[in-house]
């Protein structure tokens, strides 16, 4: 019994030594390397966004709503005869707003009243968009705001540019670990960033709608950019 004992002590002396060896290995910070990688996908638009602007001023508000109303729902059914799907056509914007028109002296004169209609549009055949902006100018559109090319699904392209991101990063990661004399072991983190819009290399600008005739539109690339950062554990 008094053996047994003896050996009890010497057990529980051995594992109480281990222990702040053990609880040191379990604290210590682990050895990481961290890498950012970026990746691309160049694409060619298949549609593109118009905001279209019908603006009116008459003496009175009544008499400017009538003239914009009508305006507009002519921009409308040109749009719809053209082959604009009803779902991409949406008005963004109306305002009825006083202007006050003053002499040299600052003495008040002319009040008119000014309403506006912004309508944006989708257009999902290109080859259609000068005669679009034609067409519509002609029904009483007086403003374009801008052209902005885009496409209509960038799933294959998203998953493409992260698969070039997440490479590069790996990339990275192996040649900064074999610089340093060590290697990556297991990816403790990843962090993806969506943050650069798709951007439109064209020769399209903000435009006045006054005298257009079948304007000439290039829908030029886009460049869609994401980025990863990666944590690796070293060894």
């Amino acid at each position: 019994m008094k053996t047994r004992f003896l050996l009890l002590a010497v057990l529980a002396l051995l594992l109480s030594a281990c222990a702040p060896a053990a609880a040191a290995d379990h604290d210590a910070p682990q050895r990481t390397i961290s890498v950012n990688g970026n990746g691309q996908a160049v694409l060619t638009p298949d549609i593109a966004h118009i905001t279209i602007g019908v603006r009116s001023e008459a003496a009175s508000a009544e008499a400017a709503v009538a003239d914009n109303n009508r305006k507009a729902q002519a921009v409308i059914d040109t749009l719809k005869n053209m082959g604009v799907d009803e779902k991409d056509i949406r008005t963004t914007n109306f305002s009825i707003s006083p202007n006050q028109s003053y002499d040299r002296d600052g003495n008040p004169t002319t009040l008119t009243y000014v309403v506006q209609n912004s309508i944006y549009v989708t257009i999902r055949d290109l080859d259609t968009i000068g005669e679009v902006l034609d067409q519509v100018v002609k029904a009483g559109a007086n403003r374009i705001n801008g052209i902005q090319f885009d496409v209509a699904d960038k799933t294959e392209a998203l998953a493409a540019a992260r698969d070039a991101a997440v490479a590069e990063a790996r990339a990275q990661a192996e040649a900064l670990a074999k610089a340093a004399g060590v290697s990556i072991d297991q990816v403790q983190s990843i962090a993806f960033y969506n943050a650069v819009p798709v951007t439109a290399k064209s020769d399209t600008r903000l435009m006045m709608a006054e005298a257009v005739s079948a304007v000439p539109i290039q829908s030029g690339q886009m460049t869609l950019t994401v980025s990863v950062q990666m944590v690796f554990t070293i060894k």
